[in-house]
């Protein structure tokens, strides 16, 4: 069976590309602030992967943020005064270890949920500790699938947080040569599994020893791709579509069966 058509919507959303000041928090929530006020008419605002600390895997844990210090109390403030929801990665103090992590805020100034990345990358996993949830959060009266880099490469997260009720899949990433083809591949896929459209940003620069690539993107619920940056910083707006439902005898959630694949994988919602 397929989904219901639902009432679309259409979230106004902004893609912020950025290169991130190495090792300079307070640089990047000045820059932080200055795009949200410039772009007051967005619904939700998405920032790269540790971009208010930078990606300096030697240095997370003097950069390190607590969810409830200055800086993201700030943050909270710039989203309650514009009324814009805001995703922005950082590194977080997380009790006594430190987390690759996405503050999520609502346009209230509310924190709906921080989600810590599942999925280490390389010398990552020397440096973070890996969550441990996949959350769905509400931005903008909209339920989100956040997601970090690496996380896209696997179905199973985008899909475990499709089932738990997401109407939108969310990536920041600070994804770096030579691996630009995978993700071009994987959010266009994660997308289509699951018939849900991807806003999928990623940062841009050099900061030693990886040059990121950008080519953040917009996927619609089908896997084409709808809005495609280049290499260089990027901030752009457009406009996603939420809720569409779909018709087609494709929409993969509707057919799972669970009783072929083992494990603990469920049906989709309803």
């Amino acid at each position: 069976m397929s989904a219901p058509i639902g009432p679309a919507r259409e979230l106004r959303v902004v893609l912020a590309q950025l290169t991130p000041h190495p090792a300079d928090v307070v640089a990047n929530l000045t820059r932080l602030e200055t795009l949200v006020g410039q772009h007051a008419q967005a619904e939700l605002m998405v920032f790269p992967e540790l971009f208010l600390t930078g990606y300096n895997l030697d240095a997370v844990h003097q950069l390190a943020l607590a969810p409830q210090g200055d800086v993201v109390v700030r943050v909270r403030t710039l989203a309650r005064h514009w009324r814009t929801a805001i995703i922005v990665g950082f590194a977080e103090i997380h009790g006594d270890k430190v987390a690759n992590s996405l503050a999520c805020i609502d346009s209230d100034g509310c924190m709906t949920g921080i989600y810590r990345k599942t999925h280490l990358f390389g010398r990552e996993r020397d440096h973070f500790t890996g969550g441990d949830r996949l959350p769905v959060v509400e931005l903008a009266g909209i339920r989100v699938g956040p997601m970090i880099c690496f996380d896209i490469e696997f179905p199973e997260p985008a899909r475990t947080l499709a089932l738990d009720g997401a109407q939108l899949l969310v990536s920041a990433a600070a994804n770096m040569e030579p691996y630009e083809p995978d993700h071009h591949l994987a959010s266009r896929a994660r997308a289509l599994d699951n018939r849900l459209p991807h806003i999928y940003v990623n940062r841009t620069g050099w900061e030693s020893p990886f040059v990121f690539t950008g080519h953040s993107r917009i996927v619609a619920a089908d896997g084409s791709v709808l809005l495609q940056l280049g290499a260089d910083e990027c901030v752009a707006s457009s406009r996603v579509t939420i809720d569409a439902g779909t018709s087609e005898p494709t929409d993969y959630l509707n057919q799972l069966r669970p009783d072929l694949y083992g494990g603990e994988l469920r049906t989709a919602p309803g």
